[in-house]
């Protein structure tokens, strides 16, 4: 990845969403640019328009924590975005012999395992930054029948969502799935510059979807934290799931996703099916 083109191409792409009235900037004349010129964002973060020119040109060399602040504040940047950009600054400003680097990639502990499988009334697995599931308990890899349906997708939550025909059916709200996917890919990227499999995932969900490459372009970047999914499964139909993702910080890159159901609801009602389903299933049975 190319830190200075990205940093440039994030602060333009976020300059293009906000609209002078948006700004508070008083306009004048015909605009040829969608947002802010580069000269209102210089203005509203108080610093030179040569010098903001020379940012967004990637030439972030010796910026200050102070204008990286201030850059925050005058492209409305939420919290996902400024580290975003604080993540691209620091590649651009490592050493290229860092290039060579290899990631290691985190194995799951035992005492995590027993974690995941120690709650058999969730959908529980555990996941690293590329979103392949490494462990799942039981009621999990019911939950993901058809993710594991089809060896070909590598048990990759992300190819599964844009290489599989199914995933538009399984994800209701498939859009929004696929909008936070790649933008925690596009977080991910700039946080591991010289992670070598993340890298080549991207390109291989770039070649094979459309959906991607359009949603890539947008530069958006997300973090899986929190929230609910609203899934169409082929045992027990449509149900509505909260979930928490719960990073392992001892173990880069590695998250629990758990999910759950509000108790007495429909959906926990079609959990204690799909738990009863995955024990009498043959192949659901324990991690993966």
């Amino acid at each position: 990845m190319d830190s200075r083109a990205e940093i440039s191409a994030f602060l333009k792409s976020r300059r293009d969403k906000i609209t002078p009235e948006e700004a508070g900037v008083q306009s004048y004349g015909e605009r040829r640019v969608p947002g802010l010129r580069r000269g209102e964002v210089a203005q509203l973060a108080g610093v030179s328009a040569e010098y903001y020119t020379r940012l967004e040109r990637g030439n972030v060399g010796g910026v200050s924590e102070n204008v990286l602040d201030a850059l925050a504040r005058a492209l409305r940047l939420d919290e996902f975005e400024q580290a975003h950009l604080r993540h691209l600054v620091r590649a651009a400003a490592a050493p290229r012999s860092r290039a060579s680097a290899r990631a290691v990639a985190p194995a799951v502990r035992p005492s995590v395992v027993r974690m995941v499988e120690g709650m058999p009334g969730m959908p529980a697995y555990v996941n690293n930054n590329r979103l392949d599931v490494l462990v799942t308990n039981s009621l999990g890899r019911a939950l993901l029948t058809d993710l594991y349906a089809d060896s070909a997708y590598g048990r990759n939550m992300a190819r599964f969502v844009f290489l599989s025909p199914a995933a538009r059916h399984f994800f209701v709200d498939y859009d929004r799935i696929a909008r936070s996917a790649v933008g925690h890919f596009r977080a991910e990227a700039a946080k591991n510059p010289y992670d070598r499999q993340l890298s080549n995932l991207i390109g291989e969900l770039s070649t094979g979807s459309e959906t991607f490459r359009v949603l890539w372009a947008a530069r958006d970047v997300y973090a899986f934290r929190d929230g609910s999914k609203h899934l169409r499964h082929p045992i027990v139909g449509e149900l509505v799931l909260d979930f928490e993702v719960l990073s392992l910080p001892g173990d880069s890159g590695l998250q629990i996703a758990v999910h759950s159901a509000e108790p007495g609801s429909a959906a926990a009602d079609a959990l204690t099916v799909l738990a009863s389903w995955a024990v009498t299933s043959t192949g659901t049975e324990g991690e993966s």
